[in-house]
């Protein structure tokens, strides 16, 4: 199995995942034509995607879905009910081919050849928040993003992962003395808004094991973190702390723009 974080942040966020049988879209949140430019650019053609999973309807994780489905009909995509109600009733993605619509609801497994899939439930203030652990030939990658908090069910599910896609999305000082209005800021605080650099890395802290060797930090607010303050709290905390890590796990940081490159995982 392969990871690459093509792009995450507010303005936008999609990532690859391949087996030896599927290329994975993990959310949606971009233009069919920068979709394809960042693909190009780690070497998978956009026509060679067959599966794409979708987080919830925000519109900087699902903008992109309806092109991609009209466009390339190979592609089928799987959301919850709430999700596809949602995205259809307000019309934000479009007409999508109905044939290529499919349901995976919080709690479900679904097995396709050699990928299995399970979603969980998650905690945002979107219709109904929900992420995905990707597993293949022996290997598990969790990804989380856009969640006030992470429950014991979550961390249960997550646990023991080889890699983890993770929102390190504010630097809580940042936040409270950056340019947000005040309500903005009380609902990214809230238990349905983001996870700060240290809740991210107290979550990761009872779920990582010896076996985890990949952690990207994902979904950086551009205005209330920086890379350097994501990276430093999660080494110190996760590397340099009491984390059951060995020594080689590699902490990755992703942009908005610009793709990690495939990592084997």
């Amino acid at each position: 199995m392969q990871v690459c974080v093509l792009a995450s942040g507010s303005t936008g966020n999609t990532s690859l995942i391949t087996t030896g049988q599927h290329k994975i879209l993990m959310d949606a949140g971009l233009s069919g034509k920068k979709t394809k430019s960042l693909l190009d650019e780690v070497g998978v053609d956009i026509n060679d995607i067959d599966l794409a999973f979708l987080s919830h309807d925000h519109s900087d994780h699902s903008a992109g879905l309806g092109v991609l489905m009209r466009r390339y009909p190979q592609i089928d995509a799987f959301a919850n009910t709430g999700t596809w109600n949602y995205l259809l009733d307000s019309k934000k993605i479009g007409k999508v081919p109905v044939q290529q619509m499919n349901t995976i609801e919080p709690g479900q497994s679904k097995v396709m050849g050699d990928l299995t899939v399970t979603a969980f439930a998650t905690s945002h203030d979107a219709a109904e928040p929900q992420y995905y652990v990707f597993e293949s030939d022996g290997k598990r990658v969790a990804f989380l993003t856009d969640t006030g908090y992470v429950s014991e069910n979550v961390k249960g599910v997550i646990k023991d992962s080889d890699a983890y896609m993770m929102e390190f999305n504010y630097d809580t000082m940042m936040l409270r003395e950056g340019p947000y209005s005040w309500s903005l800021k009380q609902r990214i605080l809230s238990d349905v808004g983001h996870l700060s650099n240290e809740e991210a890395g107290e979550a990761l802290l009872d779920v990582v094991s010896p076996r985890t060797k990949h952690i990207f930090l994902a979904h950086r607010s551009q205005h209330n973190n920086t890379a350097y303050l994501a990276h430093d709290t999660a080494k110190e905390m996760l590397v340099d702390g009491d984390a059951n890590l060995d020594n080689d796990v590699k902490i990755i940081d992703t942009a908005p723009d610009e793709p990690t490159g495939l990592i084997k995982i």
